[in-house]
């Protein structure tokens, strides 16, 4: 998804635009990798200094229901990224435990689960595979020597 996207899904959605919404996901559009609501906080206060947490983190959630950003779990805490696309593409991804990169799986899981009882109705589902990328593991075994 392009910052553009984003903006224009709170437009149409009733949301009013402000220097520090576009701000936010601007700086998790910058990544590509999942980021903590404390590292969103970290970004934005540069620019905004009076921010409050709370008010970031309402906005944080406010674009997670919109589909504007993604959000995992990573060691017991939430973690966010924008959103691969605007459609809502459905997609998984492997993630990196030490950076929080982030790859697209091709294919869904789901297309091969064949025990999932016929009367029950899915209505979601997550898959996430955590390991650990190679730019990574090459940094691991560096210091390992």
């Amino acid at each position: 998804m392009k910052v553009e996207e984003a903006l224009q899904i709170l437009k149409d959605k009733g949301y009013k635009y402000t220097g520090k919404r576009e701000k936010l996901i601007r700086i998790c559009a910058a990544e590509k990798r999942y980021l903590s609501a404390k590292d969103i906080m970290e970004r934005i206060k540069i620019d905004y200094p009076n921010l409050s947490f709370d008010t970031v983190y309402r906005n944080i959630s406010t674009f997670v229901e919109l589909g504007i950003l993604e959000e995992t779990e990573l060691d017991g805490e939430g973690k966010f990224r924008l959103a691969c696309s605007a459609d809502g593409h459905h997609h998984h991804h492997v993630i990196c435990t030490e950076c929080g990169k982030t790859s697209s799986l091709p294919g869904c899981p789901m297309n091969i689960m064949s025990a999932i009882p016929k009367d029950f109705e899915v209505t979601g589902h997550k898959f996430e595979v955590y390991g650990t990328c190679s730019d990574c593991a090459s940094m691991g075994a560096a210091s390992h020597r």
